[in-house]
């Protein structure tokens, strides 16, 4: 899994369960950081919302999901 495609992941759980369009999600959601394996052994990336409190929420709730799925991911 890289990068693009676990925030393509993001945009179609945001969409589905909360509403909205893709690109007010993409824009909330901002880019997935990926860290170094050597430092994050168990999840190598983050995402830092900034939206709306809700917004904020969604986006933590449906991280949680996917880190439990996807703890991994490459650069591209």
């Amino acid at each position: 899994m890289t990068a693009s495609d676990l925030r393509d992941l993001f945009l179609t759980h945001l969409t589905k369960r909360f509403g909205g369009n893709r690109r007010r999600w993409r824009i909330v959601i901002g880019d997935v950081k990926l860290y170094s394996r050597d430092t994050h052994p168990h999840c190598n990336w983050a995402v830092n919302p900034s939206g709306s409190a809700g917004e904020n929420g969604a986006v933590e709730q449906v991280a949680d999901e996917l880190r439990a799925r996807h703890a991994i991911v490459t650069r591209g």
